[in-house]
């Protein structure tokens, strides 16, 4: 089975194309040596059906341990919806090593690199583009897209040569952009999900979708 990388185009572990970034990242090299503290890979096999783009990594969730969305609570609502509609299997418990296997899906984020508060600015989100067109243009029965948040929303479709106001975001709203099938969502963050903003109940509507159309399709 193919393996996360693969053939696609990655950043490299002291990439510096973004220097606020790059020196952020240097810093918590210094502050945690023993974390990865690197642009963090994408998970999953590329000949996945679904993409799932997030946002960028936590400082002290997949910064730290390598694997998105590994290590904090948007990792905890995301991995257990995963299993719960057939994306995955084994048992998550927030680490590399868990054995936790994704089946026809892969995750990436917009921006590799942890950002300082959570938040990189619009220049770097199109430095990292490139790696994003990459992923989708190297999965080759590539066919649906999870977008979680508006930031990952609208960089796929920049990634896509599309303008945001080609499928404008909101939770639960749906597209097809090409040969894909685009699904959005809230990011499923901890401020998100404490505020009510999103419930997992409305998450698990998006992959039902998602499972949906997939079992439907050719």
């Amino acid at each position: 089975m193919p393996t996360q990388q693969d053939t696609a185009l990655t950043p490299d572990r002291n990439c510096p194309l973004c220097p606020r970034l790059a020196a952020f990242r240097d810093e918590w090299r210094v502050q945690e040596p023993e974390w990865f503290n690197a642009p963090v890979p994408t998970f999953g096999p590329q000949d996945a059906r679904l993409l799932i783009v997030g946002l960028a990594p936590g400082v002290r969730g997949a910064n730290r341990t390598g694997r998105p969305f590994t290590g904090d609570y948007a990792g905890d609502l995301l991995y257990s919806t995963l299993l719960q509609f057939g994306f995955a299997s084994g048992t998550y418990r927030a680490s590399p090593d868990d054995g936790y296997t994704l089946k026809d899906a892969r995750i990436v984020n917009a921006v590799r690199c942890v950002p300082p508060q959570n938040k990189p600015t619009p220049a770097e989100i199109r430095t990292c583009r490139p790696f994003l067109n990459s992923e989708m243009e190297t999965m080759p029965r590539l066919r649906a897209v999870v977008t979680l948040g508006k930031i990952a929303h609208d960089s796929t479709l920049a990634t896509l040569g599309l303008p945001a106001s080609r499928l404008k975001f909101g939770h639960g709203v749906s597209g097809d952009v090409g040969r894909l099938r685009l699904f959005a969502s809230y990011h499923c963050s901890r401020y998100n999900t404490n505020t009510g903003k999103l419930t997992t109940a409305m998450f698990h509507d998006v992959f039902a979708a998602v499972r949906q159309y997939l079992d439907a399709a050719p």
